[in-house]
């Protein structure tokens, strides 16, 4: 079970009535059923070394895994979502909210062409010949590059706009902010623009100039952040936790800062779900790439709650990929298994991940070097939802997988030459684990294996297609 880490029991925790709750993972807090999104615990004091990311806990008996056909991922799976619950607590029937999450997808459609829809899933045997799948073996791919802004990221924002107007009680004129080097940035802006919310970017001197075109096309107010010798970490990031605390919204993937973020991620792992519900089919393995850590945490915790609600009956193993030009994930894991010695019981790891939440700059603090790679889009310097992340691959027996910038290459290479997807390198990248995983005998060639191809190219091929 990946569930919330255990923690010492606290004296302002809130008792619900609700069946879904949040509950920090670092110091315990249960968040009280107030006309409130879930963003950021509140018990949370800077330097504290405590690591407060608030995690979903469910009542399964009050909850069934959707069934529906509705092409909107987010009205299918309205039932699942925490802001749904407070809405009809607050005496708004289904149909409201369903109206409600349809008027806010034809406002994002108006500003980006289209809204959303369930993405494909599908096996690719073109794909899975080309890294000599045999034998029933299985390659299947999550295709969210034609998703709302191109990328995955769109479905954390929206989920988290969601919650501001349904668990919020509607739309303020409070400005938002997010930091990003791409695809979450032009989510945000997507987003906020169909909502009429004000938004501070703040971004690299790096960005992509196709980036920073369209953001200023969506009249956002962006900040370039360049790094300073005498700070560590990323500079955007800083900028953002300075704009919060005065005041602004963290419209971000970090889960750490907005709790519904990792909600709205959580969509794609249902999709998944049902989709091999339907079809009778089974994964061996997850494989997803990794930079801050919100696609990674919201699939797996997606995933578990499915299975808690009887969908599945067993969680694949859960891997995650980064490159060589940064890995603090991986760094995080290694230190934390190490601790915990061969074959911990699931009692074990909740214990020692409890601990590690308790103490997270044992094994969790910013990348020394400033980070390169072709996939730049998982370049972050700290994998900010990294507790949820090793826990899911402690729990389901995944592996962090490191590949350098020659097998990210390739990967993209067999992806967009095998498929006809217009992937970029960060999306393929957990193909490349895939190739890695299979060459050290993680991945058996007769197995079922996934990856999300998770953002379109967006430069031309001359420039590498670099995010």
């Amino acid at each position: 079970m990946i569930a919330p880490a255990s923690a010492p029991a606290d004296a302002h925790a809130g008792s619900s009535v609700l069946p879904i709750a949040f509950v920090c993972s670092g110091c315990g807090h249960r968040l009280p059923d107030v006309a409130a999104p879930p963003l950021a615990c509140p018990m949370s004091v800077p330097g504290d070394d405590v690591d407060h990311v608030l995690s979903r806990a469910i009542e399964p008996a009050a909850l069934r895994f959707p069934a529906g056909d509705e092409p909107n991922p987010f009205a299918r799976y309205r039932t699942l979502l925490y802001g749904y619950h407070v809405a009809r607590a607050d005496d708004r029937s289904d149909a409201e909210i369903v109206a409600r999450i349809e008027a806010l997808d034809r406002a994002v459609a108006a500003v980006d062409g289209h809204g959303f829809s369930i993405t494909p899933f599908a096996t690719q045997p073109r794909l899975g010949r080309r890294l000599r799948l045999r034998d029933g073996g299985a390659l299947w791919v999550k295709d969210e590059t034609g998703n709302v802004s191109g990328s995955h990221k769109a479905r954390h924002l929206f989920g988290a706009l969601l919650e501001l107007e349904l668990a919020g009680g509607g739309a303020d004129d409070t400005a938002l902010a997010i930091a990003s080097c791409g695809n979450a940035a032009l989510a945000a802006a997507v987003v906020a623009r169909a909502a009429g919310r004000e938004l501070r970017v703040f971004i690299p001197p790096d960005a992509p100039p196709t980036v920073v075109k369209r953001l200023e096309a969506l009249e956002v107010r962006i900040e370039v952040c360049p790094r300073r010798p005498d700070e560590a970490g990323d500079p955007t990031y800083r900028r953002l936790l300075e704009v919060v605390s005065g005041g602004a919204v963290p419209f971000t993937c970090q889960g750490n800062l907005n709790a519904s973020a990792i909600e709205g991620g959580m969509t794609l792992g249902w999709e998944l779900v049902g989709a091999l519900v339907a079809q009778h089919r089974a994964l061996d393995h997850l494989v997803i790439q990794v930079g801050g850590g919100a696609l990674a945490s919201a699939v797996m915790q997606a995933l578990d709650e499915a299975r808690q609600l009887g969908a599945i009956g067993r969680l694949p193993r859960i891997h995650t990929v980064q490159t060589r030009g940064a890995h603090p994930l991986a760094r995080a894991h290694e230190r934390l298994a190490a601790e915990l010695g061969p074959r911990p019981d699931a009692a074990a790891i909740d214990d020692a991940v409890a601990e590690a939440a308790r103490h997270r700059s044992r094994y969790m603090w910013p990348w020394e070097q400033e980070p390169r790679s072709v996939a730049h889009g998982i370049l972050d310097d700290e994998t900010y939802d990294w507790l949820a992340v090793v826990r899911g691959m402690l729990h389901s027996g995944g592996l962090p997988v490191v590949v350098d910038e020659a097998t990210l290459r390739a990967a993209n290479r067999h992806a967009r030459e095998t498929t006809g997807i217009d992937v970029d390198h960060t999306g393929s990248s957990g193909l490349a684990g895939v190739m890695e995983l299979m060459r050290d005998g993680v991945i058996g060639s007769t197995e079922s294996t996934a990856v999300i191809f998770t953002g379109v190219r967006r430069e031309s091929p001359a420039n590498g297609g670099q995010p």
